[in-house]
């Protein structure tokens, strides 16, 4: 194998596919990269943990002999990184080893024949849809924080995709929070068996549509699997096994008669929620909300810094309550809400709280209380 390409093309395409290869592998052939050369300009570079995997093609300067090879992600990655701005880089694969060429640069790799490298199988994918990248973005960045990383409960390591009536619901919870999105339903995605995409592909997914939010992403996905193609026929195609586990109802815990609504600034609280829980310890991370007639006052006591209050102008007008919430729980969900009002449904200090921006919102947020 032997071909030539601009190093900044070289150096994004391994951005992208050597994040999806663990730093620390067991099997070594899983620490490289597959590189393949075919036809004229082509070349498509290949990476995989088992789980999950990620292919890109990118048009090369010149492909002088096809083939193909792997060698170790990381390390090309680094070297590509450290070449001068500009250079072409040249690959070139014999006797086990790769050389690598730009100005006056040359390295010198070990590499591992291609028929060792593992592809993931994907069978069947009956389902196909395509979604806006920019829809797509949205709805892993207003719902993945909620993710749980405990990995006994693995069937709640990622985010759950599920279709009902007109529309696609997106939720992830960690058993102290929930957070879902809801989107009309796209065009095939009618009878689509509910999955679980996994924590590491979300995070993948959403660093490739960074770079392609003004164009659709196609999705493909059985009950095992889900792939995810970006930028058409010279894009990248992300490919990965779903969690084998059922998720919980989640709708169960969604409450609906909660009838005490505070209307608040979610900058301002926000705000001074993070004021106030400055003096709370890993033991009392709760941050107390006290509710009175158009005002909320935030309160932290810590037996070891002393304690902290702040008042809020707000709309309430419903009974006094007093409720606590884990601080930063509070803080990512405020952190979701875009505009200058959240609504708060409270109804007792024991019972989960409904937060939304309003009821035309297509996110909504359950959190826990907390004995304070």
């Amino acid at each position: 194998m032997k071909a030539t390409i601009e190093r900044a093309t070289l150096l994004r395409c391994l951005s992208h596919v050597q994040s999806v290869v663990e730093r620390r592998n067991t099997i070594p052939i899983l620490s490289n990269v597959l590189i393949e050369a075919e036809g004229a300009t082509a070349l498509k570079i290949m990476a995989t943990d088992l789980d999950l995997q990620v292919v890109e093609t990118l048009s090369a300067v010149s492909v002088d002999t096809p083939g193909a090879i792997t060698v170790s992600a990381h390390l090309l990655f680094d070297i590509a990184r450290k070449l001068p701005e500009g250079s072409q880089v040249s690959l070139e694969a014999a006797d086990n080893k790769m050389r690598v060429k730009a100005g006056r640069s040359r390295f010198t790799l070990p590499t591992l024949p291609r028929d060792d490298f593992p592809v993931i199988v994907e069978g069947e994918l009956p389902t196909n849809f395509e979604i806006p990248a920019a829809t797509l973005a949205e709805l892993i960045d207003r719902t993945r924080f909620a993710i749980s990383t405990e990995e006994t409960r693995y069937y709640l390591n990622g985010i759950f995709f599920h279709v009902s009536d007109e529309e696609l619901k997106a939720a992830a919870t960690d058993g102290h929070r929930l957070a879902r999105y809801t989107i009309a339903r796209p065009d095939g995605a009618d009878g689509m068996p509910d999955v679980i995409v996994p924590r590491k592909c979300v995070a993948e997914l959403r660093k490739l549509l960074e770079e392609a939010l003004d164009t659709n992403v196609e999705v493909d996905l059985s009950a095992t699997k889900i792939r995810f193609t970006l930028g058409g026929e010279h894009g990248v195609v992300l490919t990965s096994k779903l969690i084998d586990g059922t998720f919980p109802d989640y709708t169960r815990v969604i409450p609906t008669g909660n009838d005490k609504i505070l209307k608040v600034d979610p900058k301002s609280l926000f705000e001074g929620v993070d004021r106030v829980a400055t003096i709370a310890t890993e033991k009392t991370r709760a941050v107390k909300m006290a509710l009175e007639n158009d005002k909320v006052t935030l309160s932290v006591t810590s037996p070891d810094n002393g304690n902290a209050a702040e008042e809020l102008a707000a709309d309430y007008g419903a009974e006094g309550i007093e409720i606590g919430f884990n601080a930063n729980y509070l803080k990512d969900i405020l952190g979701q809400i875009d505009g200058d009002t959240v609504e708060l449904h409270l109804a007792d200090a024991g019972a989960p709280t409904l937060i939304r921006k309003d009821d035309r919102s297509p996110s909504l947020y359950v959190l826990m209380p907390m004995r304070v």
